[in-house]
Order: C-alpha cells, then sequence, then structure tokens
C-alpha cells in the first residue's frame, strides 16, 4: 500500500496478474500508438480524465498506463466488485468503487481523495458512461472529477483514446470484436491542466460546471490532434438530448390527439405518419 511521503504505488501482485492476462492479446491483436508519456507525473498523486468511447478503452488506456510505471486506479460500479475473478482483481488492484445511489457527493469520491493525498492516479471518465455522440466526441462530463481536483489541488492530466471504438464500437447491435483489419490504439496525454484560478473558491455548482468544462475541452483537443479534425463548438449532452426527445414526442403526441378528435383515422404507413416519421428521423 502506498505511503504518506507521496511516492508512487507499487505494481503489486494483483496489477502484475491482470498485465500478464491482458498484454500478450492487446499486443498481438493491436497496434500501438502512445503520445504524451512525459505528461504523466513520476511521483504524488494526480488525477487522469480521459474519454470514454468503447467498453475495450479501460484496458487500452491500462496499458498505457502502466508502461509508465503509475499503475491507475480507476472508478467503478460497486457490483464489479463481487463478481468472481472479476472482483477479485478489481479489489485485488486497488479500484475504487463508486456507490451511485449514494446522495453525499463527495462522500462517494473518499477513496480517490485519499488515494491522490497517499501520492496515487485516480482515473476518470467524466462522460460517466460511452459516449452518445453521433460523430464520437466526448459528451458534456460530469462534476466528480472536478470535486477532486478542487479538494485535492492534484495536477489533472487530460487524456485522449481513439481505436478501441473501432474494433468494438459503443452500443453496436452485436457486441462482437472487429479485429481486422488491425486497429491501432491510440492514446495522448496532454499537459496537465492549469486550475488554480478555481482554488479557494466554494465548488457551488457554477464552478464545477466550469472546471468541468475546462476538463472536456483539454480533453476534446487532444482527441482533435489524434483524430486530426477540429472537435464540435457544443458538446453533446444527454440531458438535453432527452428534453429534446420529450418534446418532439409530446408534440407528436398533441398532433395524434388532435388527429383522432377531428375523426381523422390514418392508416399505419400513411402520409402524415410518414412525414411525422421524417420529422423525428430529422430532429433527433
Amino acid at each position: 500500500m502506498p505511503g504518506s511521503d507521496g511516492k508512487p504505488r507499487k505494481i503489486g501482485f494483483w496489477y502484475r496478474l491482470a498485465a500478464v492476462l491482458a498484454k500478450p492479446p492487446l499486443i498481438l491483436l493491436f497496434k500501438r500508438d502512445w503520445r504524451g508519456m512525459e505528461h504523466i507525473p513520476q511521483d504524488g498523486g494526480f488525477i487522469t480524465v480521459v474519454n470514454h468511447n468503447s467498453y475495450l478503452d479501460p484496458l487500452s488506456y491500462a496499458h498505457y498506463q502502466y508502461n509508465t510505471g503509475r499503475v491507475p486506479r480507476f472508478l467503478a460500479k460497486v457490483g464489479l466488485f463481487k463478481r468472481g475473478f472479476v472482483g477479485a482483481v478489481m479489489r485485488g488492484t486497488g479500484q475504487i468503487p463508486v456507490y451511485r445511489e449514494s446522495a453525499d457527493a463527495v462522500g462517494a469520491f473518499r477513496a480517490a481523495v485519499e488515494a491522490i493525498e497517499k501520492g496515487e492516479c485516480v482515473a476518470f471518465y467524466p462522460e460517466g458512461t460511452l459516449t452518445r455522440d453521433p460523430e464520437m466526441w466526448p459528451m458534456a462530463g460530469k462534476s466528480g472529477a472536478a470535486r477532486v481536483a478542487l479538494l485535492t489541488r492534484a495536477p489533472v492530466v487530460p487524456v485522449a483514446q481513439w481505436g478501441a471504438n473501432l474494433a468494438m464500437p459503443p452500443y453496436a447491435k452485436e457486441k462482437k470484436l472487429r479485429l481486422f483489419p488491425r486497429k491501432t490504439l491510440t492514446v495522448q496525454a496532454g499537459p496537465p491542466l492549469d486550475l488554480s484560478a478555481f482554488y479557494g473558491r466554494e465548488p457551488t455548482a457554477e464552478v464545477l460546471r466550469e472546471v468541468t468544462d475546462v476538463m472536456m475541452d483539454a480533453v476534446s483537443e487532444q482527441l482533435a490532434v489524434v483524430r486530426g479534425e477540429p472537435a464540435p463548438a457544443e458538446r453533446y449532452d444527454m440531458r438535453k438530448a432527452a428534453a429534446r426527445r420529450r418534446e418532439q414526442r409530446a408534440v407528436r403526441e398533441d398532433r395524434q390527439e388532435a388527429r383522432t378528435g377531428d375523426g381523422q383515422h390514418e392508416p399505419a404507413g400513411g402520409a402524415p405518419a410518414a412525414a411525422e416519421a421524417a420529422e423525428g428521423e430529422t430532429n433527433a
């Protein structure tokens, strides 16, 4: 276990076992393009904020950072810690369970704060889930990483990754690997962020949103370099998208109710139904 002197946590048995099991297939099945390792601190606690676009990308990122000698501790759903061998590995490698039902937002990340104060790295996926952005850019982030960053004042390193999503696209109907042609797993870390302007300020919802936006901007900038194209001016926001879908559904229901009230009964697949479906596709 790490001490309070800020020295890096030693790579223990369980992490080495996980590496022995995971690295050979990763090396065999994928090419690697690793960039920015010089931005990973060699000592002291720190945070990484990483985009999330495939079920495989935690393996890709863990492989990258394992090779820097600074193993990451991920935040993961508590249920994963109760599942046989997977649970044993999660516990043995020191991953951090997140109790999503907790009403205490700071308490839910207390273990992350303690780990950083002991000199460890904690990796956050600020989006909270796989991106829903149609073009696979980072979505609007959640505030957990910002809370921990302001509490610890630890360096925050933005990390972008690309390639795992080409081998296993998120939300694909069939969750199968697309290994050929052989994909390249690209991971790029950028320089630590300067968040000093936020230190000492009360962590209100507005401040946390500002800090989170700074983090997501930096991750998007790194991903733009990896992809060789500019990031979109506005990030996809799941809450706003859900609100738009609710509004569209309400409009459709109102129109249907109005037609029914007027005694109009359109057959399935009729012109109004087709037009309505087209409208839904346009606004989705």
